[in-house]
């Protein structure tokens, strides 16, 4: 295998649950050497989660494998100055607290400067480093509902209702503070100094609501629950029941494809419609229930509908098409022995870490070196 990308790349991670850990997981893949600088007792609070294999959570075992871990008592001086020697051989630091936090422990960004100028100081809040909400405790569905994502969508009661993914937590946080870390490496090769990165996850949810405010900031008028192109406005994107109570993902939102959604349906006189006309959804609907989804699925085979059945999550994890294309094929190990697939990861294969399987990091098990940033761990 080539050399990784981030071979050479040192990270400090003291983050916990989910953003920071996801962001540091993408950079170990990527070949970086990643340290988790962990409270004493628990560690990392989602080393608590639900469900477990023997001693490990396995949400903690996905997002950190290939990481190493030492235990750190950052309310202590002592512990303070214990970490000082691994700062000033970091790359990258990323953090996860309240704003000020870090500052109040000595470990802000302009002291850790002083320390190591080229360090690159990552900050992943739910409403930034300053404005009026900056202190205000929060999580994903918090983030949601105050950047218009989660009013916009509803069910048919008008209640707005719980996404299934965490979205500012993955898209809003570990995501763009991955892309803004590597921003600042590549500027860093040009200039040699380090920067710091506030990155906020209620900022980076309203990129989502491109659309959305693009028609209201231009006086079109602010987007309606159910009433637009993507929200239910239109019989070209819906979601329809069939006879045996599965559902379907109807998304013919060009002609193109409306012309042969219609036609498999035997509805060839809509072909004409933009699909917001009164009664067309309806009449849609009433077509679908008349049989079960094998039917349909049979009838648009062969030709572009972009129409797909509903599954669930254990289909989805089992789809041939998935493991075809290896997105299951890396593993995690956990206490005992046990492997499970590991999470998959959007980085490309050719940059990926090679190993097959590796380790969950044990709490603490790496203070013995205490120089765990010069070798990367965990392989298998």
């Amino acid at each position: 295998m080539t050399r990784q990308p981030l071979a050479d790349v040192k990270v400090l991670d003291f983050s916990t649950l989910l953003p920071g850990p996801l962001c540091t997981l993408l950079l170990a893949q990527s070949g970086a050497a990643v340290v988790k600088v962990e409270k004493p007792g628990v560690g990392d609070d989602m080393r608590t989660y639900h469900p477990r294999s023997g001693d490990d959570s396995v949400n903690f075992g996905m997002l950190n494998r290939g990481k190493r871990s030492i235990v750190v008592d950052l309310k202590s001086e002592e512990g303070r100055r214990s970490i000082l020697p691994l700062i000033a051989e970091a790359d990258v630091l990323v953090e996860q607290f309240r704003p000020g936090v870090m500052q109040r422990l000595g470990l802000g960004y302009e002291a850790l400067a002083q320390l190591n100028p080229t360090l690159i100081y990552c900050s992943i809040t739910g409403y930034g480093q300053t404005g009026p909400k900056a202190h205000q405790a929060a999580h994903d569905l918090n983030y949601m509902a105050q950047s218009g994502l989660l009013g916009l969508s509803r069910g048919s009661d008008g209640a707005p209702v719980l996404p299934p993914a965490l979205l500012a937590d993955i898209a809003g946080g570990a995501y763009p503070a991955m892309m803004n870390i590597l921003l600042a490496l590549r500027q860093r090769d040009a200039d040699g100094q380090g920067r710091y990165l506030d990155v906020s996850m209620s900022d980076n949810l309203l990129t989502f609501a491109y659309w959305g405010l693009g028609q209201g900031l231009t006086g079109h008028g602010w987007p309606r629950p159910g009433g637009e192109l993507v929200t239910g406005g239109t019989a070209r994107y819906q979601i329809y029941g069939t006879s045996d109570g599965q559902y379907l993902a109807a998304a013919p939102l060009e002609d193109k494809f409306w012309h042969n959604f219609v036609s498999a349906l035997g509805l060839t006189e809509l072909a004409g419609a933009d699909g917001t006309e009164t009664g067309i959804r309806d009449r849609i609907a009433s077509t679908l229930r008349k049989h079960p989804a094998a039917y349909w699925l049979e009838k648009f085979a062969g030709i572009d509908t972009c129409v797909a059945l509903v599954v669930d999550l254990s289909e989805a994890a089992s789809d041939p098409h998935f493991h075809e294309r290896g997105v299951f094929a890396q593993r995690v190990r956990l206490s005992g022995g046990a492997t499970i697939s590991a999470l998959p990861l959007p980085v490309d294969r050719q940059f990926g870490a090679d190993d097959a399987v590796l380790d969950a990091p044990r709490l603490g098990a790496d203070v013995a070196s205490f120089n765990p940033v010069t070798q990367r761990g965990g392989n298998a």
